[in-house]
């Protein structure tokens, strides 16, 4: 249950959202899924699909929101960088549709 005044919204995006780093493409895609949260700037969850997971290795980080359920995180499998990205494998029913999307800490959009 939110806290009062804490509201989150998931909408369907049409903007083209890229992730990347050191020059090299992470993911790519024009279906993100916009999550707004009450003190947050917005956070684009990207399909699986549109995302380059042979290049991300699941990493031992793990945290928990009161509001979106327990996050897994994933870090570059050549080891260059840590914990780029975030999902959600069992959200919380408020934000279901984001499960197992992933949402990276850097995105281009546009």
């Amino acid at each position: 249950m939110p806290a009062e005044g804490h509201t989150i919204t998931v909408e369907e995006g049409t903007e083209r959202v890229r992730a990347t780093h050191a020059g090299q493409v992470l993911a790519d895609s024009d279906r993100p899924l916009l999550l707004s949260e009450t003190g947050y700037p917005v956070r684009y969850y990207l399909p699986p699909e549109d995302v380059r997971t042979d290049l991300l290795t699941p990493s031992d980080t793990r945290t928990r929101c009161p509001f979106k359920g327990r996050a897994s995180y994933w870090s570059l499998a050549d080891g260059s960088a840590q914990d780029v990205a975030w999902s959600y494998p069992d959200p919380h029913a408020q934000v279901s549709e984001i499960k197992d999307h992933l949402c990276f800490a850097e995105v281009e959009v546009g």
